[in-house]
């Protein structure tokens, strides 16, 4: 199996800054617990946005879209149950993803959880 943990933060890297220049502040990355991980977590005004970065190559396999299977989503729920239990925030929350594929521009999509 290859690893690509290179590309994987340069995806992360990308999500940021692209995430900053809309507004976004950073809050953490790459937090943990027992559910998973949760990439990028920022604050747009009073609103908490978890972040899931997904890139993909090409669309060979469906693309970065497809890659967040309704498995995944309830990993990423529970991680944010977790993390909001740990940091208590009074305004809204919301699950979001960038998806990055090839060279194209970020989609930023959200709400993924609908």
């Amino acid at each position: 199996m290859k690893l690509n943990h290179g590309v994987g933060q340069a995806a992360e890297d990308a999500a940021l800054i692209f995430l900053q220049t809309q507004g976004c502040e950073l809050v953490a990355r790459n937090w943990h617990c027992r559910y998973g991980e949760i990439d990028l977590i920022m604050r747009s005004g009073n609103t908490l946005l978890f972040i899931e970065v997904k890139f993909r190559k090409n669309d060979k396999f469906g693309g970065a879209a497809y890659s967040i299977t309704p498995a995944k989503l309830v990993k990423m729920q529970r991680a944010v149950e977790t993390y909001l239990q740990q940091n208590p925030h009074t305004g809204a929350c919301r699950l979001d993803a960038v998806l990055l594929q090839g060279n194209q521009a970020p989609q930023w999509i959200h709400n993924i959880t609908g």
